[in-house]
Formats: structure tokens, sequence, C-alpha cells
């Protein structure tokens, strides 16, 4: 994963060894927390495979998802640059396998590597231009339309490189992503998979026309 990544493919010899060495490995089980909120910062992660996301609860159990995380793609950057603790739980949705890049590693590469700091640039931006269009879908559209974003959101290809087709994911988790219920979720997708832009599967959902599902 780690010399097939954007980044690592624009790495020097030299800095990508260093990595290498240092990286290492870790599972964590279907609804075991990745990291979590209030921890210190240690490492830059990725997953390797399987599939999360990142929320925030209040003291009285309400949770809400900020975003989801899948294959290929790497997060706690922001935390890392502010040497601070994680404000959100990153959960694993299916068994996943999670590389750990070092703090120090990680900041080496931003002293050292001009192409890392523009790799770092392009991801922060993806991921605040996500959150700018998920307040805006929450503002301004319905709910079909919320989960067709949602579900295209999955397919941003400077957050997540190769997605596939298919997503393993539950309309429940993708309510919970749009910001609707599970019934409400249903319901759109039924909708969607009308107008031929996704098919619902058993074990989850197919997209058929990407660029329909963003202008839906």
């Amino acid at each position: 994963m780690l010399t097939k990544s954007i980044w690592g493919r624009n790495l020097g010899a030299a800095e990508l060894g260093r990595v290498l060495r240092d990286a290492r490995e870790r599972s964590v089980a279907t609804g075991d927390a990745i990291v979590r909120s209030g921890q210190a910062a240690e490492h830059w992660c990725g997953l390797i495979s399987g599939f999360g996301k990142m929320s925030v609860g209040s003291a009285d159990g309400r949770e809400t998802s900020l975003t989801s995380i899948a294959s290929g793609g790497w997060f706690g950057e922001g935390t890392l640059i502010k040497r601070g603790s994680w404000q959100y739980d990153a959960v694993a949705l299916r068994d996943c396998r999670v590389a750990l890049v070092p703090r120090e590693t990680f900041e080496w590469l931003r002293a050292t590597s001009l192409p890392f700091n523009h790799h770092l640039q392009v991801l922060m931006s993806a991921r605040m231009g996500q959150f700018i269009a998920r307040m805006c879908d929450d503002r301004l559209l319905d709910s079909t339309a919320r989960v067709a974003h949602a579900l295209a959101g999955l397919f941003n290809p400077e957050l997540y490189p190769d997605p596939g087709s298919f997503i393993d994911i539950r309309q429940a988790e993708l309510g919970q992503m749009a910001g609707v219920s599970r019934q409400r979720a249903n319901r759109a997708l039924q909708l969607l998979e009308q107008q031929g832009l996704v098919k619902v599967e058993r074990r989850g959902i197919e997209v058929l026309d990407l660029a329909g599902l963003r202008s839906y």
C-alpha cells in the first residue's frame, strides 16, 4: 500500500525506505475503534483494506458521522500537524487492516519532501471541500439527493484512489453519513435504483452512474 500510494510513488528511494522501516500494520475488528476521541495522535493512519467512519458523539448517546474511511484513504494529518488529540472516533465498520506511520516520520517527511507536502495540501483541500459540500447538502437538498451525494462522495479520487464500483456499505450506515434515517435512506436508494444510478445488493451498493449521482 505504501509503495503504491499517491504520495509514496513520489518519494525518493531514501525517503520511502525510512517510511517502510518505520511504519507498522494493525488489524482492527468490526465495531472496534481505529482511534478514539481524546487520545493523543501518534500516527498518520491509512486503510489498507476494510471500511470505517469518523464520528462524534454527545454525552446523552447521540452520534453523527462526519465522513467515511475507505481502502486506500489516509486520515489524521491535520491532528498531527497541530500535535493534538483526536477530536473524533474512527470506527471499523468492517474488519480493517490499518497502516500506521509514526508522527516523527510524518514530521520528517513534512520537513524534507516537497512532493509529500503537495500531497498533504491536496488531501486537506479535498477533505475541506467534502465538508463544505456536506454542509450545503444538509441545508439545501432533500433526503434522496443527500443520499446520492453521500454515496458519490465515496468516489473522490483524491481521498479514495481506487474504490471500484461496488461499495460494501449498509443502508443504515449510508443513511447516517447522509444525515437521514435508515427508512429514508432505503426509500432514496429505491428511487436512485429506479433511475438506473445504482443497484442495491444484499451486501452493498453498486454504482452504475457516478456522474448521475454527483449531479442529482
